[in-house]
């Protein structure tokens, strides 16, 4: 199906489209490096290759990798699988056929892709894998799943109004529940690569201009709102929990009134700062991107100023090793989409974070192909789950290195 965008060819669009953006190295010539030992093509593709023969081994006889309640995760590998940089092949290997045949048989009359909750996030990484496939005879399943998803979209003061700091999100399964920073990231960027989904059945006009893409959609302007309303960025957000302190100034919580890197609380006066961390940062980098607001919006510098003061890649920051591998993803996913080559530091060195993301999931592999993080939350003990973090993670490094 050549009207869907791949992940790969979707952050390559997007990257495009917020090149120049102020953490880039051109915009610091004559700063030092950070010398690093490269990573090579070779090391990304053998190291990609040892993941795949994992998740493979891994998959469950009737399809599903980890669990048949989240259908998510199977989605995840099979978005991971579809990723591989060698030559994409429509003829899918029987593993592939019976994850898919998974998932489809998941799918419900009200569009959503689940089994058991977490509607919302289940049917996004399901989307995400359908269109990864670039199957025609999967466009049904895509459309209702997209009309779902736009109708999750919170709006809990009323059409059109944004008379909560929830309106404009999306969560885990219900209107009636409030958004979170992570469930609208997963749906917006479902939303987003599927929006070229069923373009090719749209008529033209006599001058052959390509009218407007069949299907629902969601109000890009409330998401950006609500991604807004995460922010801890006094200037826009006048939310009681937003720190005052410098050191949260630009990053992102879970959701309004939420942090799960805690808070600060005043003695004086019984207010409590909500902290800013790191995965929830990157996500809120990611999701205006989705949302396109411009690189030059003040909101966007300020997380990429977070993000650069803040940038790690032994732990998720204010998190320790809780979401690690998450945490990798979504900075190489995000920093992909901006553009970002190089971060300059305050002592002037510029660091090249696709090399040491690289070097730190080389080191961490282990020899049967997976990686695991002893910090079980989020999932991130299931070795399938973080294996696909991981094995996502590189195979964008590697696109990027394909086309330098």
């Amino acid at each position: 199906m050549k009207t869907i965008f791949t992940i790969k060819c979707a952050l390559a669009a997007l990257a495009l489209c917020f090149a120049g953006a102020t953490v880039r190295s051109d915009a610091a010539e004559g700063s030092p490096e950070v010398p690093a030992k490269a990573v090579t093509t070779a090391d990304l593709q053998a190291a990609i290759g040892r993941a795949k023969d994992f998740l493979l081994v891994n998959q469950n006889s009737n399809g599903w990798w980890s669990t048949s309640d989240q259908p998510a995760v199977t989605g995840l590998v099979l978005t991971a699988l579809n990723l591989d940089p060698a030559e994409f092949s429509p003829n899918r290997s029987s593993e592939l056929n019976r994850a898919y045949d998974f998932i489809l048989s998941s799918a419900k009359p009200d569009g959503s892709i689940q089994r058991s909750g977490m509607a919302n996030y289940n049917t996004a990484l399901c989307l995400i894998a359908l269109v990864s496939a670039k199957d025609d005879s999967f466009t049904p399943v895509i459309m209702n799943a997209r009309r779902y998803l736009a109708s999750s979209q919170i709006d809990m003061g009323g059409k059109g109004t944004n008379d909560t700091p929830f309106d404009g999100g999306i969560g885990y399964g219900s209107k009636y529940q409030h958004s979170d920073m992570n469930n609208t990231l997963m749906a917006v960027e479902a939303m987003r690569l599927s929006e070229g989904v069923g373009l090719k059945h749209v008529p033209v006009l006599k001058d052959q201009t390509l009218l407007a893409a069949p299907g629902p959609d969601i109000d890009w302007k409330a998401v950006a709102q609500f991604v807004q309303n995460c922010q801890n960025l006094p200037a826009v957000n006048s939310a009681d929990w937003v720190s005052s302190d410098p050191k949260d100034r630009g990053g992102f919580v879970y959701y309004p009134g939420r942090s799960n890197a805690g808070g600060v609380t005043n003695a004086a006066t019984g207010r409590v700062a909500l902290r800013s961390y790191g995965s929830m940062s990157y996500g809120g980098l990611l999701s205006y991107i989705y949302a396109r607001v411009d690189r030059n919006d003040p909101r966007v510098i300020a997380v990429l100023d977070w993000l650069r003061d803040n940038y790690t890649i032994s732990e998720n920051p204010g998190m320790n090793q809780q979401g690690y591998y998450y945490y990798l993803h979504l900075m190489t996913k995000a920093l992909t989409a901006a553009g970002v080559d190089r971060f300059k530091m305050a002592g002037g060195q510029k660091v090249d974070w696709r090399n040491e993301v690289a070097r730190q999931l080389l080191k961490l592999q282990k020899p049967n192909g997976s990686w695991s993080n002893p910090e079980p939350r989020y999932w991130e003990s299931d070795p399938v789950l973080v294996t696909t973090y991981a094995m996502m993670s590189l195979e964008m490094l590697s696109a990027h290195a394909h086309q330098k």
